[in-house]
């Protein structure tokens, strides 16, 4: 752990010694708020420079730190596709925006023949390394077990609960399983289309057993939308994880008593929560970073699995969700928004993580290890390798919008993203939630009316990656990157 702790704080140093020396560079950075009919024409790029933390993290650093860490600052360009503007919204968490980015190339080695998903394309020691290092990051802590506690604490204190986590109380994982039984019965997961990393997914309910101290017989991954691979299913429920369960589209009960409420009245069925849901006491969203044929699909876009029908239609389509995912508008109500919000979802989440391993340009493309090598720095021509995790649900996705529309792998391959900014509107409606573009007043399905639900903004440019909060300010976005 001292290892990563010490390869976090080379990561932040410079930004730290830019704040302390460099502060009248942070007036460069753009505070017009876009109009969000989105115009033509690109706004003035604006300069950034790097910059800091906290005083008390300063006095943590180890002394063995040396001058030769700290970098010159560079000032670069905005050069993002989507208009740049002031943080909207307030951050959440344990530490409040943060976005934590763990990158171990190591974790990956795949040479593009056979399934992607195999297990032996992945190092499951330096994941679950991975995991636990950002854990620990993403609590602010020096252990993971520190961190773990760090988050159930500040998520029970959203919600006007005190304390920790408690035994016996259950956790739901969902999933994101949209590539696998897509429209059959078929549980081989042999298909190239992308969903969970089971890896990932193995090394994340590890991490609850042996760190966290959570009883495999009080967890619950699923997706009631999809059917679990029998492999996946196998290897995350031996040995230390014997008695997770798994619930499935087959498996998936209707909890009645909890049906979603809309913030918007359109035509679609009634849908409900599953139980697994309302009766767990926290969810953890495990969720990929990458496109989809509507654009993007991160963590909000997740919970299209997390409740079922009145019908037998999927449930997206049995609620005709997917007219709001469609209309390349911004100002628009979004569906998206209200699962965010959902007191059950949103409201329970202790933890939310992209799977980043490898990355689909599309929910529907077959990967391949062409269409998933990314161009963009640090990646130069490999695979991702990434996780990413948040306690904000909208810092986190708004992070994974600025990775997927910057990486040309995707845009080259994903007609839907490339040179369409609108898809964030989502991001836009949840981050001024208390006050929406759309004019819609959300509400957590439960009857209260949410006045936010995290901060959402883009970062200062492709190459350097820092949020306002990376630049000295109070609030915005903090991307913390852990890499090897």
């Amino acid at each position: 752990m001292m290892d990563s702790v010490k390869k976090y704080i080379k990561r932040i140093v410079p930004c730290v010694f830019a704040a302390l020396i460099g502060c009248l560079c942070l007036a460069s950075c753009a505070e017009n708020k876009p109009a969000e009919s989105y115009p033509d024409t690109q706004e003035t790029p604006v300069a950034s420079t790097a910059a800091g933390t906290s005083e008390a993290e300063i006095q943590a650093w180890p002394e063995s730190l040396e001058p030769t860490d700290i970098k010159e600052v560079s000032t670069l360009p905005y050069d993002g596709i989507y208009p740049q503007h002031e943080p909207y919204g307030t951050g959440i968490g344990a530490m409040p925006g943060r976005v934590v980015w763990a990158y171990d190339p190591d974790s990956v080695d795949w040479d593009g023949n056979g399934y992607w998903w195999e297990s032996r394309h992945f190092n499951e020691s330096i994941i679950l390394n991975m995991v636990n290092d950002s854990i620990a990051a993403l609590g602010g802590k020096d252990t993971v077990q520190d961190g773990w506690a760090a988050l159930f604490t500040a998520n029970n204190s959203a919600r006007g609960r005190t304390g920790g986590y408690k035994a016996g109380e259950k956790i739901a994982i969902k999933a994101n399983i949209n590539g696998s039984a897509v429209y059959d019965d078929d549980t081989s997961g042999e298909t190239k289309m992308s969903y969970t990393n089971p890896v990932l997914l193995k090394t994340l309910l590890t991490s609850l057993v042996e760190e966290a101290g959570i009883a495999p017989e009080n967890i619950t991954v699923y997706d009631v939308s999809r059917l679990f691979p029998d492999y996946m299913v196998k290897m995350c429920t031996e040995g230390g994880l014997k008695g997770v369960r798994f619930v499935d589209r087959d498996t998936g009960v209707a909890d009645e008593s909890a049906p979603i409420v809309w913030s918007y009245e359109f035509s679609g069925k009634v849908n409900y929560l599953p139980t697994c849901v309302t009766e767990a006491t926290y969810v953890i969203n495990l969720a990929n970073l990458k496109g989809h044929s509507y654009g993007i699909t991160l963590c909000g876009k997740n919970h299209f699995g997390s409740f079922i029908n009145g019908n037998t239609m999927r449930p997206p389509e049995g609620a005709n969700l997917h007219q709001w995912l469609t209309r390349n508008e911004m100002g628009i109500y979004s569906p998206l928004v209200d699962l965010m919000a959902n007191a059950d979802l949103g409201g329970k989440t202790v933890l939310y993580m992209l799977d980043a391993l490898i990355c689909a340009p599309s929910e529907g493309a077959s990967i391949t290890g062409e269409n998933s090598r990314w161009q963009q720095a640090p990646f130069n021509g490999d695979y991702t390798s990434s996780i990413f995790v948040s306690q904000d649900p909208v810092a986190i996705d708004s992070v994974g919008a600025d990775f997927l529309m910057n990486e040309p792998t995707v845009t080259e391959n994903n007609g839907a993203l490339r040179g369409d900014p609108t898809v964030e509107n989502y991001l836009h409606e949840a981050g001024l939630v208390g006050n929406a573009p759309s004019g819609t007043i959300y509400t957590d399905s439960q009857g209260h009316t949410v006045t936010n639900l995290g901060v959402h903004e883009h970062w200062c440019n492709s190459t350097e990656k820092l949020y306002s909060r990376n630049l000295g300010k109070s609030e915005g976005i903090e991307l913390i990157q852990i890499a090897k």
